[in-house]
C-alpha cells in the first residue's frame, strides 16, 4: 500500500468541487452505522457528496472528513489489514479536531474480504460517524447485520422518482393546486420518463440516452457480476439478462428456462441458473416480487414475477410496450415507498381460476390496498379484466376500496358496495 498516494488521494478529495442536483432523499441523524445500497449510476455517491457539503457548511472542518472508493486502483485487492491500516494512516495524517467526530464515508466496501470487521471495530474505537454505500444488496444481509451486532440501519436509493424526474428538468410543484396549462407539461413530462426512466444522468442528458443506457448495461455485466463473482461463462449471464428484460411484470420461471436451455443443446446445471438470477438480484439489477401466500414456505417457493431496476434498460432492445413500462414504473415507485415503512410488505395475487391482482400492499401479513395497472382502460373487456378480479379481491379480504393506475384515464366508479378509482399515473406518482 502506497502511503504517500493515499495521503495525496485524502488530499485531493477536499480540494474537489461538486455539482450536485439535490434528490429528495433524506438522510437520517444519527449514531448508527448508515448503510445506503442501490444499483450502479443512481446517485448514492452523489447524495454523500451532499451530505458532506452540509456538515461543511455546519462547520465540520475537512480534516475530520475521510471519504474513499474501494473500487478505486488505488485500491485494487487490499486486503483487510491493509483497510485497517488505511484509517489508521488518515487519522495519523489529518489535524483533524477532537470538537468534531470524524466522518467515514466508505463506498463499495464489499470488495474486501471481511471488510465489516474493520467497520465495527472502527465504530467501537472511534469517535465518529460511519457512511457506508454500495451496490450490492448483500451489505444489507442477515450476515452483515449480525457481523454488525445492531450497529447499522439501512436506506435504499431508487432511480429518481416522477418528481425528481420533474426537478430535475427544472419543474417544480409549490403546491397541489394544477393548472390546465402546468397538467399538459406535466402529461408531456410523463410521456417522456415512461421513455426514458428514471436513471439522473439519463434525465439530464436525454439525448444520449441509449450510450448511457448501454454503458450502465455493460457495467453491470462486467463489474457486478463478471468481476465481483468471476464468472466464466459470459454467454449465459448475457442470456438471462435479457430473457429478465423480456420477461418484465410477468412471471419468471427458471425451470422453464432451464428446459429451454436444455433443448437447444445448452448444458448447465439447473443450481447455475438459480445462482445466476440471484447474482442480479443481489446487483439490484432486477427485483423478484413473490406471490401473495400467507404460509412462508409456500410465499419463497411461489413463482415470482420479474421488475427491472429501471425502464431505461428496455430502450435497447426496443420494447416500446407502455402498459408493461407502466407496470414496472408503479412497482418502483411502491417499492421506494415501502421503504419508508418497514412494516407493509409487497407481492402480486393470483389464484387457481386466473384471476390476477398486479399489488397487493399488506401490513403484516394482511393485504390493505389491491392496484392493477392498466395503461388504456377504455376498452370494455379490458375494463372487465381489471375491474373483475379486484372487486373479488377486494370481497375477499373485506377492503372498501381498489385502486386502478392507467396512463390517463380519472374516474371513480361504485360496484358491489366497493369504491374503485381511476387515477392516471402522473397523478399517483405525484
Amino acid at each position: 500500500m502506497n502511503i504517500e498516494k493515499i495521503k495525496k488521494y485524502i488530499l485531493d478529495f477536499h480540494e474537489r468541487q461538486f455539482n450536485i442536483e439535490k434528490r429528495n432523499i433524506f438522510l437520517e441523524k444519527t449514531d448508527k452505522i448508515l448503510t445506503i445500497i442501490g444499483s450502479r449510476r443512481t446517485g448514492k455517491t452523489y447524495l454523500i457528496y451532499e451530505y458532506i457539503e452540509q456538515i461543511k457548511s455546519e462547520g465540520i472542518p475537512d480534516d475530520n472528513i475521510f471519504y474513499i472508493n474501494f473500487e478505486s486502483t488505488l485500491f485494487y485487492n487490499i486486503t483487510v489489514n491493509e483497510m485497517s491500516e488505511l484509517f489508521n494512516v488518515f487519522k495519523s495524517f489529518s489535524n483533524y479536531s477532537t470538537k468534531f467526530p470524524l466522518y467515514f464515508f466508505i463506498d463499495e466496501p464489499q470488495v474486501v474480504e471481511n471488510w465489516e470487521i474493520v467497520i465495527r471495530e472502527l465504530y467501537d474505537n472511534t469517535n465518529c460517524k460511519i457512511f457506508i454505500t454500495g451496490s450490492s444488496s448483500k451489505l444489507l444481509s442477515k450476515d452483515i447485520a449480525t457481523c454488525l451486532r445492531g450497529r447499522t440501519i439501512s436506506k435504499t436509493v431508487f432511480p429518481l422518482s416522477f418528481k425528481e424526474f420533474l426537478s430535475f428538468n427544472k419543474i417544480f410543484l409549490s403546491n397541489n393546486k394544477i393548472s390546465s396549462s402546468v397538467e399538459k407539461k406535466l402529461i408531456l413530462k410523463f410521456q417522456e420518463y415512461l421513455k426514458l426512466g428514471g436513471y439522473p444522468e439519463v434525465a439530464l442528458e436525454p439525448h444520449n440516452n441509449l450510450r448511457i443506457c448501454r454503458d450502465y448495461y455493460d457495467l453491470v455485466i462486467f463489474k457486478d457480476i463478471i468481476e465481483r463473482y468471476k464468472i466464466q461463462n459470459t454467454k449465459i449471464i448475457k442470456f438471462l439478462m435479457n430473457s429478465l428484460i423480456n420477461s418484465i411484470s410477468k412471471e419468471f420461471s427458471v425451470n422453464k428456462l432451464f428446459n429451454s436451455l436444455k433443448s437447444q443443446g445448452i448444458k448447465l446445471g439447473k443450481n447455475t441458473l438459480y445462482d445466476y438470477l440471484s447474482i442480479l438480484e443481489d446487483s439490484l439489477f432486477v427485483f423478484l416480487l413473490k406471490k401473495f401466500e400467507y404460509n412462508k414456505i409456500d410465499l419463497e417457493l411461489s413463482i415470482p414475477k420479474i421488475y427491472l431496476n429501471d425502464i431505461s434498460f428496455l430502450n435497447l432492445f426496443s420494447l416500446e410496450d407502455y402498459g408493461k413500462r407502466l407496470e414496472n414504473i408503479v412497482f418502483v415507485e411502491l417499492k421506494r415507498r415501502i421503504e419508508e415503512s418497514p412494516f407493509l410488505s409487497l407481492n402480486y395475487f393470483k389464484d387457481s381460476n386466473g384471476r390476477e391482482i398486479d399489488f397487493i400492499v399488506k401490513k403484516g401479513k394482511n393485504p390493505v390496498e389491491a392496484i392493477q395497472v392498466c395503461f388504456d382502460i377504455n376498452n370494455e373487456d379490458t375494463r372487465d379484466r381489471e375491474i373483475k378480479p379486484l372487486i373479488y379481491f377486494l370481497e375477499k379480504f373485506n377492503l372498501k376500496k381498489g385502486l386502478i393506475i392507467t396512463a390517463f384515464t380519472e374516474e371513480t366508479l361504485k360496484i358491489e358496495g366497493k369504491l374503485i378509482q381511476l387515477i392516471p399515473a402522473w397523478k399517483w406518482l405525484l
